[in-house]
């Protein structure tokens, strides 16, 4: 398979005297499930943030599907958005609107008719077990629910990648089951998703790969 996702010599950091990551390389291919561990301050999520575009590279190449963000223009980073789906340790889920709507944001963004984003909301609140609960708002659902939605909105418009910066930090051990068992089954329908965590699963019967950060350097566990 080819690679979706491509790092030379990258750099990260926020400024020139403070280097977070320093010229790491490595490769993602299509339809992979990778995690990404370290200590806090490792740079794990500013990592994932460079996937998206939050934060551009400070020296280095990265290419992330057919986008290079080595020195992205607004224009690429509204293009690479569209080819990602991203979920929150905190959900940002928007608490004026109920779970329905708030499923629907990136298809509505992406001006889908409304007949298609009906079609797709209905489906994904049936996967994430959450059409009982569509008409009410995020502080209405407990931390699981809220983030089960905030799964099915990173999926709604058919993204090839999901990025998840840890997202089951604030969940108790049932709901991580839950929303990891979608994330596994996200990733065998041919997505590729990339998992930011500090805790590793030691129950999963799927393939995958752990990129470990350590001294603002990057490793893989064979």
């Amino acid at each position: 398979m080819a690679a979706i996702i491509t790092a030379k010599n990258l750099t990260l950091a926020y400024d020139r005297r403070e280097q977070i990551i320093s010229e790491i390389d490595f490769e993602v291919e299509a339809g992979e499930l990778v995690f990404i561990t370290g200590m806090s301050g490792s740079g794990k999520s500013t990592l994932l943030k460079s996937l998206y575009g939050a934060i551009a590279p400070y020296d280095g190449n990265l290419i992330v599907g057919s986008h290079n963000l080595t020195q992205p223009k607004k224009s690429q980073i509204n293009a690479l958005r569209r080819d990602i789906g991203i979920v929150f340790q905190d959900y940002k889920l928007i608490k004026e609107w109920n779970i329905e709507k708030n499923i629907a944001l990136p298809m509505i963004i992406g001006g889908y008719s409304k007949e298609m984003v009906a079609r797709q909301v209905d489906k994904l609140l049936t996967h994430v077990k959450l059409t009982h609960r569509k008409d009410r708002f995020p502080a209405e659902l407990s931390g699981g629910e809220q983030q089960r939605a905030g799964v099915a909105r990173a999926l709604a418009h058919n993204p090839s990648i999901i990025l998840a910066d840890e997202p089951t930090g604030n969940l108790d051990d049932y709901s991580t089951e839950l929303v990891m068992d979608l994330f596994m089954k996200v990733n065998a329908l041919g997505k590729t998703v990339i998992i930011v965590t500090h805790r590793m699963q030691s129950n999963l019967n799927i393939a995958y790969r752990h990129f470990h950060l350590e001294n603002r350097g990057i490793h893989e566990y064979t």
